[in-house]
């Protein structure tokens, strides 16, 4: 998914406790407003579609694809509404009580991939797209990817967005100042592994005293994390069975301990992602080096502002390939319109939108039909020094390796990324850090 600047967590909280007062205010899963529009859309106006999602800036890159449907289609209309840019802390606690209750949901709904495990346990909060004739576009996807949309009971529930693949992004200014090689191909020939990164965040550290060479733990052991489940059955937080294995797991524990020696390393700029800092850092040139799955690339775009437009470029990511990130859209089964909502999905998950939300805004498409658009793949970005992203992402799509995430796996997640920051920002001791983040995400896993 497509996730642009961050606004922070009061921010966030706020149009979310926006959005509940007006679910309250009207009781109907809308506000007064939609309420009254829908009672009497059908004999006097345009049936309303709330689409929610989530992110800052661009999130998930429709603004055009709706406006494009609002201008075409004048009997049935988006409403685009980004409720938060914080998934697991804001959105999805949010949107599970609204699932939970029958009101408050909108019509349809973006679902990130660390959501998706409890989604399809429950059916009941879902419509079946299958009714709406949607069981046509199997072919559109790879297996994994749809299948993680169909509950255990058979229903289709929810259609693929996009996948994250993996690359790193980094400032070639910055390594130009430090000595270091700035062509994104002999960058990525100087990490073939994570300690070559390691190493030569050493040496750029050493010449270049104002920046540091990542942006803090998280983004680095989440890029680490998902490179090593793929090596240890498919799994992260939990086994395919919802058991917690965050202790029994060697991907979680070669994370962390990555993501320690980076702290300790003196590597980071102690920031964590997604957050007004973060934000600010990478607009101020704090760090010269992130993870970056496609959708980062509007993430740090955004934050970073048009002065620092050409400034950045995109490489290699140590280890290989990778992914991180992706969502799905449903349609509730509190929604008052499932017919028109499930038009709306199916429109902004064909491969033409797919493909036109990736031109726009970088998210890179699960549809393999778009995929394979020449325009996709042939695709450059002007803000990263013309770097041939459709290149870069289009190939890490077409082979990525599913990872399975738990029912608990975005609460977990959570829990466990606040102990990784905690190591960075040192308010975990590192000797303590294993354990606590063990005893937490126990805690997390409920």
């Amino acid at each position: 998914m497509m996730i642009r600047k961050r606004r922070g967590a009061l921010a966030a909280a706020s149009a979310l406790t926006a959005a509940a007062l007006a679910v309250a205010s009207c009781g109907s899963g809308g506000t007064a407003e939609q309420s009254g529009a829908s009672a009497s859309s059908s004999a006097s106006g345009p049936i309303t579609i709330r689409l929610q999602t989530f992110g800052g800036g661009s999130n998930f890159g429709y603004k055009n694809a709706v406006d494009k449907w609002n201008a075409e289609h004048k009997d049935i209309q988006i409403q685009y509404e980004n409720l938060t840019d914080q998934f697991e802390q804001q959105y999805w606690p949010q949107m599970i009580q609204w699932l939970q209750a029958g009101s408050g949901a909108g019509d349809v709904v973006g679902i990130d991939e660390g959501g998706m495990g409890l989604a399809k346990a429950r059916s009941e909060w879902w419509a079946d797209l299958k009714e709406y004739g949607l069981e046509s576009r199997k072919a559109d996807y790879p297996a994994w990817k749809w299948e993680n949309g169909v509950t255990a009971d058979g229903k289709l529930f929810a259609l693929g967005t996009d996948v994250g693949g993996m690359s790193l992004c980094y400032r070639k200014d910055l390594f130009e100042k430090a000595g270091l090689p700035s062509d994104r191909d002999e960058v990525s020939a100087l990490w073939p592994t994570w300690d070559d990164y390691l190493k030569v965040g050493e040496k750029f550290q050493s010449k270049v005293k104002d920046t540091k060479w990542a942006d803090g733990t998280n983004t680095l052991y989440q890029v680490v994390l998902y490179q090593e489940a793929e090596k240890n059955g498919g799994v992260s937080y939990f086994d395919k069975d919802n058991n917690l294995i965050v202790d029994k797991n060697p991907a979680v524990k070669t994370a962390f301990d990555f993501a320690t020696k980076l702290s300790q390393q003196g590597l980071t700029a102690k920031l964590r992602n997604f957050t007004e800092e973060w934000a600010t850092g990478t607009q101020k040139g704090a760090f010269a080096t992130l993870g970056c799955p496609s959708w980062m690339l509007g993430v740090v775009s955004d934050n970073a502002g048009e002065d620092a437009k050409g400034k950045w470029d995109v490489a290699a990511v140590p280890g290989g390939g990778g992914n991180w990130g992706g969502s799905w859209l449903a349609v509730p089964k509190q929604s008052k319109h499932p017919k028109e909502a499930a038009m709306v999905a199916d429109y902004l998950t064909q491969a033409e939108t797919q493909a036109s939300v990736f031109k726009d805004f970088g998210n890179m498409p699960s549809n393999t039909k778009a995929q394979q658009d020449p325009a996709v793949q042939g695709a450059k970005n002007e803000f990263f020094n013309d770097a041939p992203v459709g290149e870069i992402f289009a190939k890490s799509a077409s082979s990525l390796q599913p990872v399975f995430l738990g029912v608990k796996h975005a609460q977990v997640k959570n829990a466990i990324e606040s102990v990784i920051q905690g190591v960075d920002d040192g308010s975990v001791p590192y000797d303590k850090a294993w354990q606590q983040l063990v005893d937490d995400a126990v805690k997390a896993a409920g």
